[in-house]
């Protein structure tokens, strides 16, 4: 069979996403923070675009044919008049293009357990409601705090360079981690100024920053309160031993009675394990919530949008018809038509995006209502299919409009992922929310007797009489999910907190 060239035609179908589709999808998932950042950009590279009350300024027709003044359009009418590529749908499933399907349910992190001497043993579980909010940055940072204090305590300049050096080197919770022999070796100085630097660092307050372990932060504190004897000397040296809960043990090496030992270990526990993290609050911010949620007046719910949160864009007109009438060249023309159409882009984009948020928060409220009257207990399991099928999105589209936004209301604040949970069966058939379990497991921990400690099995029978089918593993899983630990070391716990 010979070879030989040929032409060929083919007719094919493909699902390809715009650039301005990709960025409407991009925008769904963002956070308020980011859509400022984003919004900022654009009103410094369009011209048209400008802030303020929706309607306060007029616009031109979208699709720029026609020149001349008409009356002021609410984002919504530049929506019904936008035009190819803005109409496209953001309700679209782009797994298959961008691989960022997210198909799971909404998950919770599990606490972290103590990580220090009784604590370590004692940890008994987390707060009901997570509050986003809650952290603060700090007005100074650590590094900034530590320099302002170097001068007043160094003996000479030479000095004051090297602790300031190790300031620098210091973790956000005030451990030094660095040796000190790399240290004097990046410097070019003697070990005995990097270790003469290092106890000026010591010395800063607040007590226990540049300690370069636990026990060594704990006895910087002890010296300070002048509580470092011999006996809280063999303690803070064998925290190993505290958290196994070998009391008997470290008395004995201690050389102390029972008394004395509970009061070292009030003095121990009073201590701070990471000093430098009462300054490390600058990475974080205050969460703003995307949605407000108050009860109505008639029983049922009042949901809002935070229009604080955001600027109003709208097209300016006047500026458009002055830079028209002023560049008559077809350039100058195409220029300004190619801002408005990305101009009136924007403004669609942003509101579909506002749109979908309030739509998908009003059916997580109304599935949901229970938590929001009764609380945690009332939790019920939720899946992104189930909200996804009642306002006919795509699972994609409610996976990404929960990322990043967040929900206020008289219980706090919490990220619309929280309400998505797990199921476990229970008697009335409609099942319970996991996070629902783990509150209980918590309750019931919290209120056991210390000489009675609940075992993993006496939780499922507990939890089997109030309609819930769950297997031990399960229940063992939920209670280190929420940082409580076995029934051994909550008993050691508890037999420490007694002494």
């Amino acid at each position: 069979m010979a070879l030989g060239p040929r032409l060929d035609l083919r007719q094919s179908q493909s699902l390809v996403m715009t650039p301005q589709l990709q960025q409407a999808i991009k925008l769904l998932a963002a956070s308020n923070l980011e859509i400022e950042t984003f919004i900022g950009e654009a009103l410094e590279a369009n011209p048209l675009l400008d802030t303020g009350a929706t309607g306060s300024e007029d616009a031109p027709d979208s699709g720029g044919a026609d020149d001349s003044p008409r009356e002021d359009l609410t984002s919504d009418q530049l929506m019904a008049q936008g035009a190819g590529e803005s109409d496209a749908p953001l309700d679209i499933d782009v797994s298959a293009l961008d691989g960022d399907r997210d198909t799971g349910d909404g998950r919770q992190a599990g606490r972290e357990s103590a990580e220090w001497g009784a604590a370590a043993v004692g940890g008994t579980g987390a707060d009901d409601y997570p509050d986003p909010g809650a952290a603060r940055a700090a007005e100074t940072t650590l590094t900034e705090h530590l320099d302002a204090q170097v001068g007043a305590i160094a003996v000479n300049a030479q000095e004051a360079f090297v602790a300031r050096h190790i300031v620098g080197l210091l973790d956000e919770a005030g451990y030094l981690r660095t040796d000190l022999r790399e240290i004097a070796h990046d410097l070019g100085v003697d070990m005995d100024l990097v270790e003469d630097a290092l106890t000026v660092v010591q010395m800063l307050d607040p007590t226990g920053v540049g300690a370069r372990d636990l026990a060594e932060c704990l006895a910087i504190q002890a010296r300070e309160a002048d509580r470092y004897d011999p006996c809280m000397q063999a303690l803070i040296g064998n925290l190993d031993l505290l958290a196994q809960g070998e009391v008997a043990r470290l008395k004995r090496m201690c050389h102390v009675d029972d008394e004395d030992f509970a009061d070292m270990l009030r003095e121990l526990r009073g201590y701070d394990p990471k000093p430098g993290l009462a300054f490390a609050g600058g990475e974080s911010s205050a969460i703003i919530p995307d949605v407000l949620l108050r009860a109505g007046d008639a029983g049922g719910w009042d949901i809002t949008l935070n229009e604080e949160s955001l600027p109003r864009l709208v097209v300016n007109r006047s500026y458009f018809v002055e830079l028209s009438d002023g560049s008559p060249d077809k350039a100058t023309q195409g220029w300004l038509k190619e801002k408005l159409a990305d101009a009136h882009w924007l403004i669609r984009a942003l509101d579909q995006r506002q749109k979908t948020i309030l739509k998908t928060a009003a059916e997580i409220v109304k599935q949901q209502d229970g938590f929001f009257r009764r609380g945690v207990s009332e939790l019920r399991p939720l899946t992104l299919r189930e909200v996804a099928e009642k306002i006919e999105m795509h699972e994609s589209t409610v996976s990404r409009v929960t990322s990043n936004k967040y929900l206020h209301c008289d219980r706090g604040t919490f990220e619309l992922k929280y309400f998505f949970s797990s199921g476990v069966g229970s008697s009335d058939g409609e099942g319970a929310s996991s996070e629902a379990i783990k509150a209980r497991i918590k309750a019931l921990t919290d209120a056991e007797d210390p000489k009675k400690v609940l075992s993993d099995q006496k939780l499922v029978d507990l939890l089997k009489e109030e309609g819930f089918d769950l297997a031990r593993r399960t229940v063992a899983k939920y209670r280190e999910a929420i940082g409580i630990g076995s029934s051994a070391q909550r008993r050691r716990a508890k037999k420490l907190a007694g002494i």
